[in-house]
């Protein structure tokens, strides 16, 4: 729960991992063995990954959330001349792996709603050369996947799931990330479960779960009995010690979901003013709460608001960016991003993300939403 500073004032950080004794005992108990590279324990993650997600896929542990992607995406031969359509709200990772491979990331603004991809926005975005459309599941709410894969389908174009902040979430009966051809999860500390750095690339096709085997470890595949390297592969393994942290932090998931809808409908009944705006979810979907969200009004000087929070030892975050805004890709392609994606680019500019973690108790949502009150009225 929460801690306290010299002065007195509670310390309440946006995020604290649940890691908890057994855990690390789980991980020192590989570390004492030498055997740390991927193996025994990196299937066993796997396999309790693949039933936590309803079983039928195939899943493969990585080093990051970032690396799933970028494996999904070479996997899939996505390279120069191709286009993958993003959102233009979400973390840089997702547009900076179509660059990584040579592709043009193709932006579409999102659902003012939900932070999602506005699916009523996606059939423009569509060209001859759009080989991916890779929807977020931001914040750990599921896109309107059946809407996007409809479209998708239409065309012939596979999807690629972000779903870095989603292990947990629902669309309705099914895991989000279990709907494209690749779905890709994170293992940041900032998920529900972490490795501290990690991910996993979930797919129901053999054939791509094998190259995505190979590719995340420098191209190696066994060939009558003895290793070959048949793929320019990468270096993307997860570690013994890192697979065994997470397993045990797998086994208290449904209940930690539980527990931050708990803490989320607490934020809702607090907050519930005319200065912020809530998040939704939608019917038929259950939200994993990676991040608690709010997009403030226009009048409200989001900084300013920060800086007070912080103050008083609330450490709050902007949740995430309006990609084509960013340096690099404002430089690059010239987005005028305020005009050509307005609602993501005001979630970047209004949105906060408050404090959300397993450690923080419904006093401590109290005290936060007293502050923000406070601070707005």
């Amino acid at each position: 729960m929460m801690s306290r500073s010299e002065s007195g004032l509670r310390t309440l950080p946006l995020s604290r991992p649940d890691i908890r004794e057994e855990d690390i005992a789980r991980a020192a108990a590989v570390l004492r063995t030498g055997m740390l590279v991927q193996g025994a324990h990196v299937a066993e993650l796997e396999r309790a990954v693949g039933a936590v997600l309803g079983g039928g896929v195939h899943v493969m542990a990585v080093s990051s959330g970032t690396a799933a992607l970028h494996l999904a995406l070479v996997a899939l031969g996505i390279g120069p001349g191709d286009e993958v359509i993003v959102p233009a709200f979400s973390f840089v990772a997702t547009a900076n792996v179509v660059e990584l491979v040579g592709a043009r990331p193709v932006f579409v603004d999102v659902d003012p709603a939900t932070n999602n991809l506005d699916p009523a926005l996606l059939e423009a975005a569509i060209t001859a050369n759009t080989k991916i459309i890779m929807p977020v599941h931001e914040f750990g709410l599921a896109c309107a996947i059946d809407r996007i894969l409809a479209i998708a389908d239409g065309h012939g174009i596979p999807v690629v799931e972000d779903a870095a902040c989603a292990l947990g979430a629902t669309y309705g009966a099914r895991a989000a990330g279990t709907f494209g051809r690749f779905g890709c999860f994170s293992l940041h500390p900032r998920k529900a479960v972490t490795s501290g750095e990690g991910g996993l690339v979930v797919t129901s096709d053999a054939a791509l779960a094998e190259r995505i085997a190979r590719l995340r470890n420098h191209g190696i595949a066994e060939i009558d009995g003895a290793k070959e390297f048949v793929d320019a592969g990468y270096n993307y393994r997860l570690t013994e010690f890192q697979a065994a942290l997470v397993s045990s932090q797998l086994t208290r998931l449904p209940r930690n979901l539980d527990y931050r809808a708990e803490l989320a409908a607490g934020y809702c009944a607090q907050l519930d003013l005319p200065m912020v705006q809530l998040p939704i979810v939608p019917s038929g979907r259950r939200h994993a709460w990676q991040t608690f969200h709010v997009l403030l009004d226009d009048r409200v000087d989001r900084a300013s608001l920060a800086r007070a929070l912080q103050a008083v030892g609330i450490q709050t975050s902007l949740g995430a960016q309006c990609i084509p805004a960013q340096r690099y890709y404002r430089g690059r392609y010239g987005f005028d991003s305020a005009r050509q994606f307005p609602h993501a680019f005001r979630a970047w500019r209004q949105g906060l993300a408050l404090p959300m973690s397993e450690n923080l108790s419904l006093d401590d949502i109290a005290y936060i939403s007293d502050h923000v009150k406070r601070l707005l009225s």
